[in-house]
C-alpha cells in the first residue's frame, strides 16, 4: 500500500453494526510512501497506522 500526505484511507468497519471511517494521511513515515502512517480521523484523533486489507487509498483531490 502506497499513500502520500493529504490522501485519505477509507477503513472499512469488521463487523455488523460498525462504520467505515475515513482518515487523512498527514505523515508519511515508511519509505517511498510506504506504511507506517500518522493519520488524523474526522474527530481530531491521531494515530500511526499500518492499514491492513480492509483499508482503501483515496488519493488527494488537486482543485
Amino acid at each position: 500500500m502506497h499513500a502520500n500526505v493529504g490522501d485519505k484511507l477509507l477503513v472499512h468497519g469488521r463487523i455488523v453494526g460498525q462504520h467505515d471511517r475515513i482518515a487523512e494521511v498527514v505523515e508519511v513515515l515508511g519509505a517511498e510512501g510506504t506504511p507506517p502512517f500518522r493519520v488524523r480521523f474526522e474527530d481530531g484523533h491521531e494515530t500511526l497506522m499500518s492499514p491492513g486489507p480492509d483499508t482503501v487509498v483515496k488519493p488527494h483531490e488537486t482543485a
